[in-house]
């Protein structure tokens, strides 16, 4: 190390009270409850992004108890558009078990906070350090890069060696007294000055203790991760309307891409193969469509592939005989849609429909 532990610690501390963040919305009453939502959204999502939805979903659910209570469907209608849905079902289900296990109270036991669904060992020191002053490291994205850039630590983080060394780091810098606001700090450091693209090294009060900074090597700390061309799969979805022109949304499964949003029912037929189509509506729904019409393709990137939507908007000659309201299907109007829980790229579809 090129400094002592507290030597660092002091340094961080020094510049997060006089120029880190201290007026974000979870700051204000940080409880344990409002801490968790914050740095649930805040995972791989930025602090500008989430504040809206944090106001919003706070709004709905002002308690533990009241996230606990509510249906999957209203807290994933609030997460519509963050993406990362597990993020939200996680969330709702972690809320119920601290209901069951816990009497309703957020647990201060670091294993207990742990163990919870969609909590690791960062999140959990985060919650516990900033909202109950409790001395846990954390490593988030933004951390991650002030130390291996600091402390020169060569390879990419996701490496168990690498991950392992920053690890030790951050357990050795984070101070025994106010680790909360040492952790706000780093996380602030990582965010408005050492930044990935553009670092502001000339405002950085680490800067003359810096690796990457003396040896110029900004750019190649943290490395970043391998390369990999990203596949293409394909879809057809389409927009299946009753002859009063309300739409069939039908839930996905609780795992995979967009797990328990409501979406367009999804089909292998190609949308430009009309016959093909009405075969598909007759043997699902026992109805032949009145009308097929292909819209234009759109496409969505997730982090591990490229989706090709192939969209047909579709019109029943009838009301379906096998398909009704329940577990799995839901007939909407096109303007209440977006009370349900909808993956963004389909809510924006939903939204050019109703336009229409």
């Amino acid at each position: 190390m090129t400094q002592s532990p507290e030597e660092f610690a002091s340094i961080v501390l020094d510049w997060f009270d006089r120029h880190g963040r201290h007026d974000l919305p979870w700051q204000h009453d940080p409880t344990p409850y409002r801490v968790w939502v914050s740095e649930i959204m805040l995972q791989q999502t930025q602090v500008s992004v989430v504040i809206p939805y944090f106001e919003r979903f706070m709004a709905s659910f002002p308690t533990l108890a009241d996230l606990a209570a509510a249906e999957l469907d209203a807290v994933l209608a609030h997460w519509s558009g963050l993406g990362y849905y597990a993020r939200g079902r996680n969330l709702h289900r972690a809320a119920v078990l601290i209901r069951e296990r816990h009497g309703g109270v957020f647990p201060e036991d670091f294993a207990a906070v742990e163990s919870l669904p969609g909590i690791g060992r960062s999140t959990a020191g985060a919650i516990l350090s900033l909202a109950c002053g409790q001395r846990h490291p954390i490593l988030d994205g933004n951390v991650k890069r002030v130390l291996a850039r600091v402390f020169g630590v060569d390879g990419w983080p996701g490496q168990s060696a690498v991950l392992a060394e920053l690890w030790r780091l951050a357990e050795r810098c984070t101070p025994r007294v106010r680790a909360g606001a040492y952790n706000q700090g780093m996380m602030d450091l990582g965010a408005t000055l050492c930044t990935r693209a553009r670092p502001d090294c000339a405002r950085c009060p680490l800067a003359g203790r810096c690796v990457a900074q003396l040896q110029g090597r900004q750019r190649e700390l943290p490395a970043p991760r391998p390369r990999k061309e990203l596949p293409t799969r394909a879809t057809t979805l389409l927009a299946i309307l009753d002859p009063a022109g309300e739409i069939l949304l039908e839930r996905r499964p609780p795992t995979g891409i967009w797990g328990g949003l409501w979406s367009l029912p999804e089909t292998d037929v190609t949308a430009s193969d009309v016959a093909s189509i009405a075969d598909w509506c007759l043997d699902r729904f026992g109805v032949r469509p009145e009308w097929v019409e292909r819209l234009a393709e759109r496409r969505h990137t997730f982090s591990h592939y490229h989706l090709r939507i192939e969209l047909a908007r579709i019109k029943l000659e009838a009301y379906p005989s096998r398909v009704q309201d329940g577990v799995g299907w839901c007939w909407s109007p096109l303007v209440r849609v977006g009370e349900l829980g909808l993956p963004a790229p389909v809510a924006r579809i939903l939204a050019d429909l109703n336009r229409a």
